[in-house]
């Protein structure tokens, strides 16, 4: 995955996240570590689920390959946090945000097309986590958590870089571009309707 400098901006994030959702996420720090872990599982698992679809895409296969032995470091490593401070895994939640945010990969359209929407959608949902994590890198009283949650910043927008990139391995860039603003536009408005939840990575 790429190799990324976290004090040069790469997010093209629209909207930023309400400064509000960090004093909530650290009253509620069982529940995020919970939310978090299952995230970082369902992102191993949406690798998989790319492989599995598009295996006669090498270098897609190459990376996805990648990206979920190091998503599922980082859920093994969340869990260590868990342990840690005495928490189990608890159940899963569904994540609204991620079910909105999929709802706008286009189906019945071309392959590369369906494909490029995949990895961009995918790319979203990196950054985002990623901004999330930098605010509780800056903003967490826990010393552990700020050094975790700094190297998992750095990793996710790493992966944001490269599921941008991979997307333009298979369709021209300038489609992509395009692409791309028009979900960073919908990823906004969903931010925006979306309620701040105690128990919610996103």
């Amino acid at each position: 995955m790429a190799d990324i400098n976290p004090n040069k901006p790469i997010l093209k994030l629209k909207l930023p996240t309400d400064p509000r959702w960090v004093n909530i996420a650290e009253k509620n720090i069982e529940d995020i570590l919970v939310d978090h872990a299952y995230c970082e599982q369902k992102a191993a698992t949406s690798g998989i689920s790319l492989i599995v679809k598009y295996p006669d895409k090498t270098k897609l296969v190459e990376e996805m390959t990648a990206l979920v032995a190091e998503e599922w470091s980082h859920f093994e490593r969340v869990m260590e946090q868990l342990k840690k401070r005495g928490y189990g895994l608890g159940r899963n939640r569904p994540d609204e945000y991620v079910v909105e945010l999929s709802k706008h990969i286009r189906k019945g359209d071309k392959r590369e097309r369906q494909l490029m929407d995949h990895l961009l959608v995918n790319a979203l949902i990196e950054a985002r986590s990623c901004e999330r994590f930098k605010l509780l890198w800056k903003n967490i009283q826990d010393e552990g958590l700020q050094k975790f949650y700094y190297e998992l910043m750095v990793s996710e927008a790493g992966h944001f870089v490269s599921f941008v990139k991979l997307a333009k391995e298979y369709m021209p860039p300038e489609v992509v571009d395009t692409r791309l603003q028009e979900l960073l536009k919908i990823e906004a408005d969903i931010i925006a309707n979306l309620e701040h939840r105690p128990d919610r990575m996103h």
